[in-house]
């Protein structure tokens, strides 16, 4: 389901009577459905989708992923994804081989903390871990 990002006030008053919406619900306000950033150790290639955004801006949703890129001190490497270890978001993920910012991927270099978004950014960027 759509998300709905504006703040919702109270119902009541200071007084305690009810408060009334001034305006309906705006299509600007409604956010995008969420896409599971999934890694498939068969598939052959990487696939993205490029939406359109508010005022014409465009994002990349990257929708199956091969490569991370590692920074590992002040080298990055484009390092290929063995496997998901853990999700914070949700622990079905991990089964899933679902990316999210925090996720922790086994690569060929080592275990690495994924630092963006994939499916907001596109791309898979991670902090190699220590051992």
């Amino acid at each position: 389901m759509v998300q709905y990002h504006k703040i919702a006030k109270t119902k009541l008053g200071g007084a305690g009577g009810k408060r009334r919406a001034s305006s309906d619900k705006r299509l600007a306000h409604y956010g995008g459905f969420f896409v599971k950033t999934k890694f498939d150790k068969v598939a052959k290639e990487e696939e993205r989708e490029l939406r359109r955004l508010k005022g014409g801006k465009r994002k990349v949703i990257a929708k199956g992923v091969l490569h991370a890129n590692i920074a590992s001190g002040s080298a990055v490497k484009k390092v290929k994804i063995i496997n998901v270890v853990t999700t914070p978001d949700n622990p079905h993920f991990a089964r899933e081989n679902v990316i999210t910012r925090g996720a922790i991927i086994e690569t060929e270099l080592g275990k690495a903390r994924v630092t963006s978004r994939p499916s907001q950014s596109g791309v898979v960027n991670a902090v190699l871990m220590k051992a």
